[in-house]
């Protein structure tokens, strides 16, 4: 005696009934064009709670979307809805303990 069974794909995943995570439609991301990315060099950063300070202190800038700080290189990736002032960078960034040497080249 055989047994068979039939799986109905489920709904509500973010694949499609075909078992594909794309149906054919473009990728979207809401608000990305509007959105600015700068990098900037910080001096000082040694560890994760270096990364995670000036992160926070950086975040608190209004308008930043994002903020991604990397102790080994000593970059910080921001995201925001409009350019930010350096000088409101480099106060967030002096509040955290660290300085704050520029844009990155």
């Amino acid at each position: 005696m055989t047994s068979e069974t039939e799986t109905t794909p489920s709904t509500g995943s973010c694949c499609s009934p075909t078992g594909s995570c794309h149906d054919g439609a473009a990728d979207v991301q809401i608000g990305q064009a509007d959105s600015v990315t700068t990098v900037y060099q910080v001096k000082g950063m040694t560890c994760g709670h270096c990364e995670g300070a000036v992160s926070e202190e950086i975040s608190g800038i209004a308008g930043v979307t994002s903020v991604a700080a990397v102790a080994a290189t000593g970059l910080v990736t921001v995201t925001s809805k409009a350019p930010l002032a350096e000088d409101a960078v480099r106060a967030a960034v002096d509040e955290a303990g660290y300085e704050l040497l520029g844009p990155a080249a």
